[in-house]
């Protein structure tokens, strides 16, 4: 009797383990369709943004890459703090050279998006490498790091409130020197 008992209690702990899954699902706020349908659109949306920065970036679009931040949005890294689409625009202009300039000599790869929404806000990271020409024409990684998000809906449409470009490799000490060493002597 006593072995007809044990697996009596293990085919019963077995139902339940079985049956728990649909209990907590049953028990557990249910998004409709259009909520979780409307959650996917912002987050492909907002990867959207990670895509089109590194195109507008690469393509020297600083217009459009500018748009895609608010009017006061904030772009900020190791070396200093940007504020506003001018204020970002400039920055490129004086980081990059002209705008429509055409470039053979960089660009970027973004990769590893995450996003969480919290309503009309939400916040992402990715991470990204910089990949330059080398002295012999080949492709050479050069800059590695995160970049962290602070994105916002405004009249139905995501844009980036704040990014902070977090450089890990190299340092942004060590990427300032290889930088400078590049620029022609004054």
């Amino acid at each position: 009797m006593r072995q007809g008992g044990g697996s009596m209690i293990r085919w019963l702990l077995a139902a339940a383990l079985a049956v728990a899954p649909a209990t907590v699902i049953a028990k557990a706020p249910s998004a409709s369709i259009e909520a979780r349908l409307q959650r996917v659109a912002d987050e492909l949306a907002i990867q959207r943004i990670l895509v089109d920065y590194a195109a507008f970036l690469d393509g020297r679009d600083y217009a459009s890459y500018a748009g895609l931040f608010t009017p006061d949005g904030e772009w900020t890294n190791a070396v200093g703090s940007h504020k506003g689409r001018d204020a970002i625009r400039q920055m490129l202009e004086g980081t990059l050279g002209p705008a429509g300039a055409p470039n053979r000599s960089n660009y970027h790869i973004i990769t590893n998006p995450r996003v969480d929404l919290d309503g009309d806000r939400a916040t992402a990271t990715s991470r990204y490498l910089f990949v330059m020409r080398g002295p012999d024409g080949s492709p050479v990684p050069s800059l590695a790091g995160v970049y962290h998000d602070e994105l916002v809906r405004q009249d139905g449409k995501w844009l980036i409130k704040r990014r902070v470009a977090d450089d890990i490799m190299p340092t942004p000490e060590e990427w300032r020197k290889i930088i400078a060493s590049q620029q022609p002597a004054k």
